[in-house]
């Protein structure tokens, strides 16, 4: 393991894992306005009366937001089902009749019991592998339903031995949910869906990252932010009917054999150790060949236990969200996923979720700070900072519900 002063500026060009998220400092609750929390995900939700939203919650974690959001939500007609706790004891007034029902029953049964469930809301703690989740995901899968993904959490330190200060990650992220344009974010990420539908997109990076693809006819999912039934109702994959909040990327899994070039990474994680120089040659989708200045085993081990889709080339994410940047002067670090505005992910693995090919269940994000990115003549990020062209440059209507 490097030492502070070596890691923390160079490995901000990319970070790489393997569905292992950092954990997060301890939410400060009391410096978060639940009400306004509360009022922002009804708002993005747009529930309709009749319409049965169920939520899953992590006891103690988020706990105060729980009854304020039940409220808000009970009073624009919707059909409160209660919360479901993740681990036991189920907190006092979080019990329905619903959720009684759902105790002890095989996912099979879950996946039944949810089928008429209209919008679930998965608040902080919940995990995919909590059954009542797992159970929501097959019925998105079916083409039903929707969820509201309310992370607080994906916070990554390139520097591997520093975290925000107290307070600040929360501070950061409220502010994100609380104040983000969601207008202006559907009608940038709206013009850049329009372009990657219509031309190449060509990233590079100073370390020698160079890769093209196309996107053509690909589900390109928004995440604006809109939870809302308009929006799950021309939903093309799962992730169409998964709203991230904070809101800020825009996601697609680019047509595999049109992916070719080489992505370099600085210091990286494989392992738990630190890998040098590390390049992958991509043809057709696959890694056909990798390098590096040092640990090169680590990383092919890592590969070969993930199989054909650890070598296949997964997803591509442009962060739009610019209230959510890099935080931090001397120990910077990248807050929810790399969503902030010109941060770009290149990952490897499974991309059936987003309407890809790839099978197989690996997935590893690579995050770039400093990538250049070319759609067609158009340069829409210059060495991390978003640079969009005119919006009169792609045509069409810049609202949110059209794909």
């Amino acid at each position: 393991m490097k030492t502070r002063s070596q890691h923390s500026v160079p490995a901000l060009t990319a970070i790489m894992l393997l569905a292992l998220l950092p954990t997060d400092p301890p939410v400060a609750q009391s410096a978060l306005d639940w009400d306004a929390i509360a009022d922002r995900l009804v708002t993005q939700i747009d529930p309709q009366p009749g319409e049965r939203v169920l939520l899953v919650a992590l006891p103690g974690r988020f706990a105060p937001l729980v009854p304020i959001l039940r409220m808000k939500l009970g009073a624009t007609g919707a059909v409160d089902l209660g919360a479901v706790a993740t681990q036991s004891p189920q907190p006092a007034g979080w019990r329905t009749e619903f959720t009684a029902s759902l105790r002890g029953r095989s996912q099979r049964e879950l996946v039944a019991a949810l089928a008429d469930v209209d919008v679930a809301i998965m608040l902080p703690g919940a995990q995919p592998a909590d059954p009542v989740y797992a159970a929501m995901q097959q019925v998105l899968w079916g083409g039903a339903g929707r969820t509201v993904h309310f992370h607080w959490s994906g916070t990554y330190w390139p520097s591997m031995e520093t975290r925000p200060e107290d307070g600040a990650a929360d501070a950061l992220l409220q502010r994100a949910l609380l104040e983000t344009d969601y207008a202006a974010l559907a009608a940038i990420q709206h013009q850049f869906a329009r372009a990657i539908e219509r031309a190449p997109v060509h990233v590079t990076t100073p370390a020698g990252t160079d890769l093209r693809f196309a996107v053509r006819d690909r589900p390109v999912t928004r995440q604006d932010g809109n939870a809302s039934a308009a929006r799950a109702s021309i939903a093309r994959n799962l992730i169409d009917r998964e709203i991230e909040l904070p809101a800020g990327a825009i996601r697609v899994a680019p047509i595999e054999e049109t992916v070719n070039g080489t992505i370099v990474f600085p210091p990286s994680l494989w392992n738990g150790t630190i890998v040098e120089g590390l390049r992958l040659v991509l043809e057709n989708g696959k890694v056909v060949s990798m390098d590096a200045a040092s640990g090169l085993e680590l990383a092919e081990a890592v590969m070969e236990r993930g199989g054909d889709s650890a070598r296949s080339f997964r997803e591509f994410v442009l962060g739009f969200n610019p209230l959510l940047p890099v935080a931090g002067d001397e120990e910077p670090w990248i807050p929810y996923y790399g969503y902030g505005a010109g941060i770009v992910r290149l990952s490897l693995g499974d991309n059936r979720e987003l309407g890809g090919e790839v099978t197989g269940g690996f997935v590893r994000w690579n995050l770039f700070l400093d990538a250049t990115v070319e759609v067609g003549d158009d340069t829409w990020v210059t060495a991390g900072r978003l640079t969009p062209p005119p919006a009169g440059r792609i045509p069409g209507p810049a609202s949110g519900l059209d794909r």
